[in-house]
């Protein structure tokens, strides 16, 4: 039986279990990543967070698994939880995370506020990756008797199609989600948004989250719907993003960095014995 320390964080209650491995590396498998994540039978929580060392011992690694097992490329609100438990424990207002696909600078706001820079935005088809060259203009989804509006694609890290509806509550998340994260166009599936323009500075957004499913907030969909609408044309590059957690603060400009800015909060901290 193995036995682990870890902390239970969230981001407008998108949460997630953190696991320290600095001192001592262990892998898990993907059943025992779906058993801790398991909100019955496991700790339960939308993503698990491994915390590990750098190959030269600099910034910190982090491996992010959704709770299906599978592991990511990126977690923005992942990524500004262990921002801020790394600086915590530093006592720093500034800290690198090593992902194992971008390097992430991130910034102490407040006590619970941490500004993270998630990069620069993919555009090209197989930077999303979508099976076979096509033009975004061209695809339509129709599921029951809804026919879609025309989506924006981008890889923020991970793959998001987002469509924009002045409805979106006539959109059902966990059905609609489901079927186009599973579309044979997308090889490592998809994330699914559905945003509402309330103003040029202001986004309502409900998202599915591939691997994870309906979440209370997901931060590279935030930054992804914010690209979206500023490469659109039809919002200004500082943009507040209202999902069902509460709100985040994403500045864009085309073609530059993406700076999200919001709360983190630590739950509790425990031990899970495997």
């Amino acid at each position: 039986m193995h036995e682990f320390k870890f902390v239970k964080m969230n981001g407008l209650g998108n949460d997630f279990v953190v696991i320290d491995q600095r001192a001592s590396e262990f892998d898990l498998s993907e059943e025992q990543i779906k058993l801790i994540c398991n909100r019955t039978d496991g700790v339960g929580c939308d993503q698990l967070i491994m915390i590990r060392k750098s190959q030269d011992n600099s910034d910190p690694l982090i491996k992010f698994f959704n709770s299906d097992g599978s592991e990511i490329d990126a977690c923005g609100n992942g990524s500004r939880c262990v921002a801020n438990f790394l600086m915590n424990e530093t006592k720093s207002e500034k800290i690198n995370l090593t992902t194992r696909e971008r390097t992430i600078a991130c910034e102490k706001i407040d006590d619970v506020t941490v500004s993270v820079n998630m990069g620069k935005p993919k555009f090209k088809w197989n930077e999303i990756p979508l099976t076979k060259e096509v033009d975004p203009e061209d695809i339509n989804f129709s599921i029951r008797d809804l026919t879609l509006k025309k989506p924006f694609l981008v890889n923020i890290g991970n793959p998001h199609i987002i469509f924009f509806d002045d409805e979106i509550e006539k959109y059902d998340v966990e059905s609609f989600g489901s079927l186009i994260e599973n579309d044979s166009l997308f090889p490592e599936k998809i994330n699914v948004s559905f945003a509402k323009l309330k103003s040029d500075n202001h986004i309502v957004l409900n998202v599915w989250e591939r691997g994870a499913g309906k979440t209370n907030a997901c931060g590279t969909a935030a930054c992804a719907t914010a690209v979206a609408g500023v490469e659109m044309g039809v919002i200004k590059n500082k943009v507040t993003v209202t999902l069902p957690g509460g709100n985040l603060e994403i500045y864009y400009k085309s073609s530059d960095n993406i700076i999200m800015t919001g709360p983190t909060e630590i739950n509790f901290t425990d031990k899970y014995k495997l």
